[in-house]
């Protein structure tokens, strides 16, 4: 059996003169969270509509949970386009039991399903009311339980969460974290990689129409480790002098310092040797931005809006 819940095998795809998607290979594992991660424009979207069949690719092949995207493999999804739809005179509790119908369900599954759900996202007493009465976060999570209603087993959400506040970010993302521990798949494709760092166990960076890297989010971290270390400790910095660190910056209670001429190891031997008492040392991660500033360039994430963590106000992170 096919242990991918979607792959891409060279998949190219233009409109015109302008190449969207090209030469794009990626596996899904089943049962698992992968970010597709990039600014907007770099070809996420184009991705996700040729994973649907909303496209045909130019070239190369695409796979969905294990054969070509045929109506009953489709049936078997849940998607939150990015572009938004709802049926702005229709009362909420009646879209949804359309949608479910649409998916399959018994008019009294879709209607009992339906009402849990708005339950749980606080929106039971808006149930009556027409979807046009309802702010833009509402109409989101509307259209999040009708993409989840009748349990799919794989979850493709193209940007989720943009335009809610963080509360009911948390909420999702947490419904998010529960359906992959039920075992289904997930495509979370988002150009906030800070969002991706939360969610995802494998991400897929894509800048300008390619692939920049993939991979299992902790090992692309330990693989792009550059050195960098954070110390906290009793007393005065002076030890750092001695063993040779140039650079330094203080964050907080602890010194956050740069990749050094002297290795992560010697500067833990000379604190040892310094009788410095640490309350932490630690190899800092590469945050997915610096990730993608390293393979795509400086130009590229300017170019293309992705911008640092709001968090990070310079120094090492």
């Amino acid at each position: 059996m096919n242990d991918a819940a979607v792959r891409l095998s060279g998949v190219t795809k233009s409109f015109g003169a302008h190449t969207a998607v090209s030469e794009f290979d990626l596996d899904i594992p089943r049962g698992t969270i992968l970010g597709l991660l990039g600014p907007n424009g770099s070809g996420k979207t184009t991705t996700i509509r040729m994973i649907m069949a909303i496209l045909l690719p130019d070239a190369g092949s695409v796979e969905l949970l294990g054969g070509y995207p045929d109506m009953k493999r489709r049936s078997r999804v849940g998607y939150l386009p990015e572009e938004r739809g709802v049926y702005p005179k229709m009362k909420v509790i009646e879209q949804l039991v359309f949608l479910g119908e649409l998916r399959g369900l018994l008019r009294k599954d879709a209607h009992r399903r339906a009402a849990a759900w708005l339950d749980r996202l606080g929106l039971k007493d808006w149930a009556a009311k027409k979807v046009q009465d309802l702010s833009k976060g509402m109409q989101q999570k509307v259209q999040f339980i009708g993409t989840i209603l009748h349990d799919p087993d794989l979850l493709i959400l193209d940007e989720p969460f943009s335009g809610l506040d963080p509360i009911n970010q948390d909420v999702l993302e947490s419904i998010v974290r529960e359906e992959r521990a039920r075992g289904k798949t997930i495509l979370f494709s988002t150009h906030l990689m800070e969002q991706a760092e939360r969610l995802c166990e494998r991400v897929c960076m894509i800048s300008r129409s390619r692939k920049v890297i993939d991979g299992d989010l902790r090992e692309l971290k330990r693989r792009e480790r550059t050195g960098a270390v954070a110390v906290e400790f009793e007393g005065d910095a002076g030890w750092l002098d001695r063993a040779g660190v140039v650079e330094r910056e203080e964050v907080g209670d602890a010194w956050h310092l740069p990749p050094n001429r002297i290795a992560p190891d010697q500067l833990l031997a000379a604190a040892v040797r310094e009788g410095v008492s640490l309350r932490r040392f630690e190899v800092l991660e590469p945050r997915l931005h610096e990730i993608f500033v390293r393979h795509a360039g400086e130009d590229a994430a300017e170019d293309e809006g992705i911008k640092p963590p709001t968090e990070a106000k310079g120094g090492v992170r």
